[in-house]
């Protein structure tokens, strides 16, 4: 799955007259998407961190897949998070809804055509950088609660993934809040950033 999207994200890429004039860019946020995922926040019982991948998905589009996959990798390697034998499945949980709140965020041209400038802008940046999360925090729900070992508790152990998922609830928020203000920031100061 990782390969196929990491191929087709790369011909999207390819596709556009100049593909390097994003890569800046790309990596700016690559390296915000590697230090704000290394930052946990305590939320009893356990912890969550920031991911930014809906941020990464609205603001980059097709480089946000790239993006993830290679902060994944640098997280593997530097500070052992996540690791190498899981670099496709996280790559995949991540990556996929950025996607996704990309196409989310690029719906403000057609769907959003309701709402007036900048409230369109920032309902579908809130919608992207929210999405993003939540689309992942449901894809390794799936992932931990279709894959319970037989030996383990299987009430238990679905009773603290659900628990773990509900603290991702406000984080998403937070996510989408923080995907607001920049996008509407960067639409102020510099909107070619958002173009495309």
């Amino acid at each position: 799955m990782t390969g196929v999207a990491t191929w087709y994200s790369l011909r999207q890429i390819n596709r556009k007259p100049d593909p390097a004039a994003e890569i800046p860019k790309a990596s700016l946020l690559t390296a915000a998407f590697f230090v704000a995922s290394s930052i946990y926040i305590p939320v009893p019982p356990a912890s969550v961190h920031l991911i930014l991948n809906g941020l990464l998905g609205v603001v980059l589009g097709y480089f946000a897949f790239p993006a993830i996959l290679i902060g994944l990798f640098f997280q593997a390697l530097v500070i052992g998070h996540g690791g190498i034998t899981t670099l496709g499945v996280n790559a995949a949980m991540m990556g996929i809804p950025a996607l996704l709140a990309y196409h989310i965020f690029q719906g403000r041209n057609t769907v959003g055509k309701m709402l007036k400038e900048p409230t369109r802008t920032g309902v579908f940046s809130f919608l992207g950088g929210a999405l993003g999360l939540g689309i992942a925090a449901l894809i390794f729900l799936a992932l931990i609660i279709f894959n319970i070992p037989a030996e383990l508790n299987a009430g238990a152990e679905r009773a603290a993934v659900l628990t773990l998922s509900v603290g991702h609830v406000p984080l998403a928020v937070i996510e989408g809040i923080f995907t607001t203000m920049l996008v509407l920031f960067l639409r102020r100061v510099k909107p070619e950033l958002l173009e495309g």
